[in-house]
């Protein structure tokens, strides 16, 4: 099953490390350090929007690539979708 991240963009169920709230977790320093490193060492960040974000998710495919997605959707949305999804 797919989850749609916003924008047209979805990512399969299967992937799906984590679903987490940006404004929840970004105020702790190893999430922002996780971000930021994730960009510095050029792993796949991928912005679903250009308004505020308000969530991420972690996925990890089968070639173990791992790509971050920042989300405008909430991340009670998306866990909905989620279980909806499975």
């Amino acid at each position: 099953m797919l989850l749609h991240l916003g924008n047209e963009i979805s990512v399969h169920t299967r992937d799906v490390i984590g679903i987490f709230d940006i404004e929840g977790t970004s105020v702790s320093k190893i999430t922002r350090d996780f971000l930021n490193g994730a960009e510095k060492k050029g792993k796949k960040l991928i912005y679903c929007t250009y308004e505020l974000p308000k969530s991420f998710v972690v996925t990890l495919d089968k070639d173990l690539t791992e790509r971050i997605y920042i989300s405008q959707l909430a991340c009670s949305t998306l866990l909905k979708r989620f279980r909806q999804g499975i």
